[in-house]
């Protein structure tokens, strides 16, 4: 599947910063977790860094990377045995050594701080994309429509314009 691009740049001030709670998101998430969050792990770190101010400045790092895990885990429905990786809660704030406490009051700054919600596709993993039905409506004419069932014309402008991750012909011929 296509990926949302994302920017990993920070400033130079906080390119420590950012390397110190990348090591921690990057060594749970490739022992416990996937790439999918890996990644999105590192897009939330850069983008926490590029806040002014950003929150991450003040606090421990391992209590920003468990917030990290723990707002992408709230969106992508870790917690849900029916959806895979599947962890609970508490297992991801064990592996940090964070309390649950902790971790949920940084997952609200992060989740405040980026406008971090469930079903945002900016943050979604993309194997839930498509499952995901706010990512394909527009409003047309007026009218609510599935953007995977215009023509690609219509796809593409779409896509241009950042409202799609990618056009679905493309994904239905690769």
């Amino acid at each position: 599947m296509t990926k949302v691009s994302r920017s990993r740049s920070v400033p130079k001030a906080m390119q420590v910063t950012y390397d110190t709670i990348t090591a921690l998101t990057n060594a749970f998430c490739r022992d416990r977790l996937n790439d999918d969050y890996l990644e999105l792990a590192q897009d939330m770190a850069a983008a926490l860094c590029r806040k002014r101010p950003s929150p991450v400045t003040s606090g421990q790092p391992r209590t920003w990377a468990c917030g990290i895990i723990y707002t992408l885990g709230q969106i992508n429905f870790l917690s849900d045995k029916s959806f895979e990786p599947y962890m609970p809660m508490a297992d991801v704030c064990a592996g940090f050594g964070v309390g649950q406490s902790t971790a949920s009051a940084k997952a609200q700054v992060i989740s405040r701080a980026l406008d971090a919600h469930r079903l945002n596709p900016k943050w979604s993993l993309p194997s839930l994309l498509e499952q995901n039905p706010l990512i394909w409506m527009a409003e047309v004419n007026g009218l609510l429509v599935d953007l995977r069932d215009m023509p690609r014309e219509v796809q593409e402008i779409a896509f241009e314009k950042g409202m799609i991750p990618y056009i679905p012909a493309d994904r239905e011929q690769g």
